[in-house]
């Protein structure tokens, strides 16, 4: 009888998630343009990486991650689509209180994801919890039409960026020395 231990694809989505918030929040703050890095980010690992760690998920059983994973890699997906499609003639560009509308309803459904991570590990509460700022915060930058709290969310973006892949990488690290090597405030 062969292994039957499933990898944990958590790393992958989390990485794919926070590479790519870093990326586009380094913009959000001034550094970079809006540019196809951030684009293929979206698309190939925050987007489509983070689905396969969803579905990935669904084969172990986790609810909440096939949950997270494929929603978050689709909404990388529609961002992309939301940039692209007025470029390629598809349709108008986003109007910017639309598009706080639609930042503020990720934003609630992240809120809910939050209360879900209360049974799991500190950095993962870290994660959704400065997620749901971040949404919240852009929201409001595009509803109120004010750069600076876009720029404010940048930071907290590049934050919640940066804890998912430390968040990945004690995952990682962890279960491949078989002890703690990145303390992730796992609940036992």
């Amino acid at each position: 009888m062969g292994n039957t231990t499933l990898a944990n694809p958590a790393p992958l989505g989390l990485m794919g998630f926070g590479m790519t918030t870093v990326l586009l929040n380094l913009h959000n703050i001034g550094l970079f343009p809006l540019d196809g890095i951030i684009l293929a980010m979206g698309i190939f690992y925050g987007g489509i990486a983070q689905i396969f760690a969803g579905l990935l998920e669904y084969k172990k059983g986790n609810t909440f991650g096939l949950t997270a994973f494929t929603s978050y890699g689709s909404f990388w997906l529609t961002l992309v689509a939301i940039l692209l499609m007025p470029k390629m003639g598809l349709t108008d560009a986003a109007n910017s209180h639309f598009l706080g509308v639609y930042l503020g309803l990720w934003g609630v459904f992240t809120l809910f994801m939050f209360f879900g991570t209360l049974t799991g590990a500190r950095m993962l509460q870290f994660v959704f919890l400065s997620l749901t700022v971040l949404f919240a915060l852009l929201a409001a930058g595009h509803l109120a039409d004010n750069e600076s709290i876009v720029h404010v969310a940048g930071w907290v973006g590049i934050v919640c960026g940066a804890s998912a892949i430390y968040l990945a990488m004690g995952e990682v690290l962890n279960a491949q020395y078989g002890r703690t090597v990145l303390p992730i405030g796992e609940k036992h």
